[in-house]
C-alpha cells in the first residue's frame, strides 16, 4: 500500500494499488493447455465425422428399397440387380450405398438400392 498526499489540501489518502498479474512459466503451460485441449477435442471430432459424409440423389430422383428375402443374401441380390456386373462391387456400391458396417444382411432388412441398379 501507498500513501499518497493530495497537493493543497493537506489530505493524505490511502490507495491500494493492485499488483500486476504475472504469469509465470507452469502458468503459461497451464494456460495453453486449457485453450489447446478443448480445440484440439473439436478438431478431432471433425475430422472424424468428416468420413460420415455421402453423396445425395437430386431431389425428385426416386431411390428404390427392397426387403431382403428370407434365406437370401447380398450377393444373391447384387446377381439378381446386375446380372451382368460383378457381384463383388455390386455389393460394395449397396454397403456404401446404405453405410453398411459389414455385408451381412438379416431377413426383412430394408436396403435402399443405388440409382445405378435400379430398373
Amino acid at each position: 500500500m501507498s500513501t499518497i498526499t493530495l497537493s493543497g489540501t493537506g489530505l493524505a489518502s490511502t490507495v491500494a494499488r493492485k499488483p500486476r498479474l504475472r504469469l509465470t512459466a507452469r502458468g503459461r503451460a497451464v494456460l495453453l493447455a486449457v485453450i489447446a485441449i478443448p480445440v484440439a477435442g473439436v478438431i478431432a471430432a471433425a475430422a472424424l465425422n468428416g468420413g460420415a459424409a455421402t453423396a445425395t440423389l437430386e431431389a425428385g430422383e426416386p431411390v428404390s428399397v427392397i426387403a431382403v428375402p428370407s434365406g437370401e443374401s447380398l450377393w444373391s441380390i447384387a446377381e439378381l440387380l446386375a446380372p451382368e456386373a460383378d457381384p463383388r462391387e455390386v455389393i460394395d456400391d449397396i454397403v456404401r450405398f446404405n453405410r453398411l458396417p459389414s455385408a451381412d444382411v438379416q431377413a426383412g432388412q430394408a436396403l435402399a438400392i443405388p440409382p445405378q441398379y435400379s430398373r
